[in-house]
């Protein structure tokens, strides 16, 4: 029998999900939902993290710096050794500190100038462990700091070691976090110097018993022959754990946010027996863990259900149109089926919005037309962020606008012109573009070796090409039957 629910209630509680545009600031533990693949990411112990713009690298850098949080990670994995007594430092990040590391321009200085970006990170993580009545602390600047550390090796292997002995009397870790290492550079070359240097130090750290170093990259930044060529790098390399969200997990997410909302109590009835909700205190506020069984039951069939109790069973007014549980992670996924929660979390509100507006008197939370218009949104933010990582990429996707896909590759080639190819790679020659499509020599088959990359080309077996709606949307492309583009 089909739970009813409160459809306006539903709906503000979907409008008042995050946007997830924090930008480093300390998330609330009430904001945290840790899935299951993510405990591994959060352990001392994994000293490289990926995952795809979106994922939550940002997100659990800022969150690790919070006591709360760590306490509240340590409760869902009781094998973390994450407590609140963790001593967290940050050595990159995307909030400027000068205080705490150099930022990119006294980066490449130092580069430039022959600094080893090894002893450049070697310096953040003896600044982020040393006392303050230690003769590192006269230092005044980052250029002094790698100087002293390059002409006084013994005297930072001794504060290492000292550091390092004292934790392990008091049994606890100290981490000093990285991210947002696409900002340290704008070429490739000096990017990958400093990830390789950045990853060689988490390398050494590990030697001891209590210090670490947990880096957070962008999967096209973890490219084993670029950043893997040092002794030692396979150790590393080959324990990266990565920031994955089935779509299990994503409704999870969505379930949390919702049962800990302002009217999460309608939300708690609705989803699960009232007597099942487990609960702690922080501050003065009680927070809600989603039960398992609500997340996996019946190999999602639980979920399921109750999404479309939420959203209708449809995406129209049958069931060609598909089923909303699953229409939405399928047309916000990329070319390798990875959806990022931002873009899910923009959907679900642009919809509850969107409905509202168009069509209150819904009997639902949310309507097939509202879910449609939720993901143009997502897709235009989605496209967003791949021209701010990646400025190249609107030069060569803009001249496709009013194309249909899948089609032949011949067709977009096309339209990718000689003064285009010529143009942009007089731009790379010129370092006038911000990490540069790698292969841009190759002409027009280099430049869709990149763009597949991505994740936003994908090769199909009858040689066409296709888009995945999250980016084909916001591009202006059309698909027959599908989403329509933006204009």
């Amino acid at each position: 029998m089909t739970k009813t629910i409160d459809a306006r209630a539903v709906r503000e509680a979907l409008a008042a999900l995050p946007d997830g545009t924090s930008h480093g600031a300390t998330p609330e533990p009430w904001d945290v939902y840790l899935p299951r693949s993510h405990e591994k990411a959060m352990d001392p112990n994994a000293s490289l993290v990926k995952g795809i713009r979106g994922a939550g690298k940002t997100f659990w850098w800022s969150a690790l710096q919070s006591p709360a949080v760590r306490d509240l990670v340590r409760q869902h994995s009781p094998r973390s050794v994450l407590s609140k007594e963790t001593e967290v430092r940050t050595g990159f990040g995307v909030t400027p500190d000068l205080d705490s590391y150099p930022g990119k321009d006294v980066l490449q200085r130092l580069m430039s100038k022959g600094t080893d970006p090894r002893i450049i990170w070697r310096s953040v993580q003896a600044w982020q462990l040393c006392p303050e009545d230690h003769p590192f602390r006269a230092t005044r600047s980052w250029e002094e700091r790698t100087t002293y550390l390059s002409d006084n090796p013994e005297s930072i292997e001794r504060l290492f070691q000292e550091r390092d002995t004292e934790l392990d009397k008091r049994d606890v870790y100290a981490l000093v976090l990285f991210d947002a290492l696409d900002r340290c550079a704008d070429n490739w070359k000096d990017m990958y110097r400093a990830i390789r240097g950045l990853l060689q130090t988490a390398t050494e750290v590990r030697s001891y018993r209590r210090l670490r170093v947990k880096v957070f990259l962008r999967t096209d930044q973890v490219v084993e022959a670029e950043i893997g060529d040092f002794p030692d790098a396979s150790k590393i390399l080959s324990s990266v754990v990565e920031l994955n969200w089935p779509r299990r997990e994503l409704y999870g997410m969505l379930w949390h946010h919702l049962v800990n909302a302002r009217n999460g109590e309608v939300l708690r009835n609705f989803l699960y027996e009232k007597e099942s909700w487990e609960s702690s205190e922080i501050g003065n506020r009680r927070l809600f863990t989603v039960p398992r069984q609500l997340i996996t039951g019946g190999d999602e069939k639980v979920q399921r259900s109750k999404f479309h109790d939420i959203a209708g069973q449809w995406m129209g007014r049958g069931p060609k149109r598909g089923f909303p549980y699953t229409w939405i992670p399928n047309h916000l996924a990329d070319t390798e089926g990875r959806v990022s929660p931002r873009s899910f979390l923009t959907a679900l509100r642009a919809a509850a919005e969107n409905t509202e507006d168009s069509y209150p008197d819904h009997d639902r939370a949310l309507h097939y037309d509202s879910i449609k218009r939720g993901v143009q949104e997502a897709s235009k933010i989605r496209v967003s962020e791949l021209r701010e990582d990646y400025p190249w990429v609107d030069q060569v996707l803009n001249p496709l606008r009013g194309m249909v896909v899948p089609c032949d590759f011949d067709e977009i080639a096309s339209r990718w012109n000689d003064d285009l190819i010529k143009g942009l790679t007089e731009q790379v020659e010129q370092e006038e573009v911000k990490l540069p499509p790698r292969h841009i020599r190759d002409g027009v088959n280099g430049v869709r070796e990149d763009i597949e990359a991505l994740g936003v080309f994908l090769g199909m077996r009858d040689g066409r090409v296709n888009i995945p709606d999250v980016f084909r949307v916001g591009y202006g492309l059309g698909r027959r039957g599908g989403v329509r583009p933006v204009r």
